[in-house]
């Protein structure tokens, strides 16, 4: 981070200054408000909008859910963060024990000290989050029966005729009960979030059917891509999906599906437009077959990858045929699950028709 151009972080309308103090076991971040200077009374309702600051026969009082997972960023290192953050703002913060779901209290005699302290934990919590590791994502299927047997059909030829090229071997191909189309990620860390994010999903019904026109939404499967610049020297070998009557009908949906969820504050927006594909090859698989790929080109960051020659590949199946369906779902997926059908567990879904 350079000192003369810090990061900046939003919370609910308002931009800090992010300030890295670095610790032994992670970087603790300390946050300024950097927007125009406050009257006491507009620093007071400061996190009103928000959270409800009741008052009690001691002062003031607002509980605030926190998934339990980070509840160590608001403690530090020994009780550090919150010491200071009690000593900074004249308050008391209350935290459940680790691993018990529960809400952050805090407490204070001034109503302005409350409320900064409240906005000083959404602000670390907020930054936090943005560590974890996703652990859903919404998604639209891939695995019909009619492309599930092309895909098979795919790898088959694949073996047979690029075989003897460079890193080109069964391991890498996708689990065809798991062909879906990733439209964004989400960091779901407790059932209350999880929750949250399947009434999301529940909220979008009726523009997903507004785009659709209550139909399910006919979609081909042709020709396959990669997104780096070296075919002999690839990672992720991606299937192209497109609907049948060459509208933009699926691109609309999924694009509005992720500004719904950013605007819900359950998915961070990494691109302009959502990048469509459905992965068919991926070297993940070949260091670990129980990685699972769900996420978007930029999302691949293990170390020591095998690269395959896709040049063969490109050049042979290049437009192959996977199949046709009609698409009827969006599903809120949990990454690293299996149903009973091989699929992602669903955490939740929604029709098109």
């Amino acid at each position: 981070m350079e000192v003369l151009r810090p990061a900046l972080i939003n919370i609910n309308g308002r931009i800090y200054r992010r300030n890295v103090i670095k610790e032994e076991q992670y970087e603790e971040e300390d946050y300024s408000y950097i927007g125009p200077p406050e009257s006491g009374d507009l620093a007071a309702d400061e996190a009103c909008d928000y959270h409800y600051i009741e008052q009690t026969d001691k002062g003031f009082r607002c509980a605030i859910d926190v998934p339990s997972v980070l509840y160590k960023y608001i403690i530090g290192k020994k009780g550090e963060t919150r010491r200071r953050l009690e000593s900074d703002t004249k308050t008391s913060i209350s935290i459940p024990k680790q691993g018990v779901e529960g809400q952050i209290v805090i407490t204070g005699s001034h109503k302005a000290a409350v409320s900064s302290a409240v906005t000083r934990v959404e602000v670390l919590i907020e930054n936090f989050r943005r560590k974890q590791p996703f652990t859903h994502f919404l998604s639209f299927p891939l695995n019909h029966p009619k492309i599930q047997e092309g895909f098979l059909r795919f790898k088959d030829e694949v073996l047979k005729q690029c075989s003897q090229d460079r890193g080109v071997e069964g391991s890498i191909f996708q689990n065809p009960a798991k062909l879906h189309l990733t439209v964004g990620t989400l960091a779901l860390l407790n059932d209350m979030e999880v929750r949250k994010a399947y009434e999301h999903l529940q909220d979008c019904q009726n523009f997903i059917r507004d785009i659709t026109e209550g139909k399910p939404l006919p979609l081909e499967v042709t020709g396959i891509e990669f997104m780096n610049d070296d075919p002999g020297m690839v990672d992720v070998l991606y299937a192209k999906v497109r609907v049948k009557d060459g509208s933009d009908k699926l691109q609309m949906m999924a694009d509005q599906l992720v500004e719904h969820f950013v605007s819900g504050g359950l998915m961070v927006k990494e691109w302009d437009r959502v990048k469509l594909h459905g992965t068919v090859m991926n070297t993940l698989f070949r260091r670990d077959s129980t990685v699972e790929d769900t996420g978007g080109p930029g999302r691949q960051t293990v170390n020591g990858r095998e690269a395959f020659d896709a040049r063969n590949i490109l050049k042979m199946f290049g437009v192959y045929h996977f199949g046709e369906f009609d698409l009827n779902t969006v599903h809120l997926s949990q990454r690293y699950s299996t149903d009973c059908t091989g699929c992602y567990t669903s955490a939740g879904s929604i029709h098109l028709s």
